[in-house]
Parts: structure tokens; C-alpha cells; sequence
């Protein structure tokens, strides 16, 4: 099996600003991640006698897909952050 991958920019932590650009990646990523998730929960069927149905479990789908979406920024995400950091130092610098 042959597989390819793009090799990552290298980003040096000791980079003026590097710790709030990497929060800030995260986020944007925990964001995207929370998009994805409620878009995901959204298209599950439900109705009153599996899981309730109406404004409650509409309210509490929404509260998981963001926890969710948070832990796996969190946790390294799906690789979303570590591609946008050279970008936002280049903007950075700008």
C-alpha cells in the first residue's frame, strides 16, 4: 500500500506569539470540529419513543456535539491546527 503525505512546516515554539497563535488554531479548529459534529448529530433520526424528541433533546445534542468537537481539538484534533499555524505566524509577521 503507498500512501503520500505533505510534509508539515516546522514551527518553532520559541517563535514570538507562538503559544496564543496555538490557542488560537485550536480554537479555530475546535470550531470547525463543532461545525462537523452538530451537521453529524443533525442527520440521526429520532423521534418521541427512542429518545424523547423535541426542544430538550435538540438542546442537549447541541451541548454534546460541542463538547465533543472540544475534546478532540483538545486531544490533537484531526490535524487542522498544526497545518494552520504557519499560515497565522506568516500573517503574523506581516
Amino acid at each position: 500500500m503507498m500512501t503520500s503525505t505533505v510534509p508539515l512546516t516546522k514551527v518553532d515554539p520559541a517563535t514570538p506569539g507562538y503559544a496564543k497563535l496555538r490557542q488560537q488554531a485550536k480554537d479555530l479548529e475546535g470550531v470547525f470540529l463543532n461545525t462537523l459534529t452538530k451537521q453529524l448529530f443533525s442527520s440521526l433520526k429520532t423521534d418521541d419513543k427512542n429518545f424523547g424528541g423535541g426542544f430538550g433533546e435538540e438542546t442537549w445534542r447541541g451541548m454534546q456535539a460541542e463538547q465533543l468537537a472540544n475534546n478532540l481539538a483538545d486531544q490533537g484534533g484531526i490535524g487542522l491546527a498544526d497545518q494552520l499555524m504557519p499560515t497565522l505566524l506568516r500573517m503574523q509577521e506581516a
